[in-house]
């Protein structure tokens, strides 16, 4: 029995410890475009936090959420996204997340 890796690779040391990397990719409305996008990060052992996809006419839009990656990583599988045929643009992004914890620290009150 084999083994899956559901989170993602360790965050370096450089990166903020709670950051969710987000990919959007604008590709021609083919059936091969998703999977091999979605190959990208399976070949890794890692599952995205979201997944999204629409098509609009003849552009498919797919915007992926993950978390753990460290820069490097992200901009390595960007620039695979950008080699598959039928992607016409990667952008990439980062959000901070907040813990709920500091959520409640931070809106605390004192009495």
């Amino acid at each position: 029995m084999s083994s899956v890796l559901l989170g993602a690779a360790p965050v370096a040391a450089s990166d903020a410890p709670f950051v969710a990397v987000c990919f959007s990719v604008q590709a021609a409305a083919e059936p091969g475009v998703m999977p091999r996008v979605l190959e990208l990060f399976a070949k890794r052992g890692l599952v995205p936090q979201k997944w999204q996809s629409a098509v609009s006419g003849t552009v498919l839009t797919i915007d992926v959420q993950i978390g753990g990656l460290g820069r490097e990583t992200v901009n390595y599988i960007a620039r695979c996204m950008r080699q598959i045929a039928g992607v016409d643009a990667v952008l990439t992004s980062e959000r901070r997340l907040i813990l709920l914890s500091q959520k409640v620290a931070r809106f605390s009150v004192s009495g």
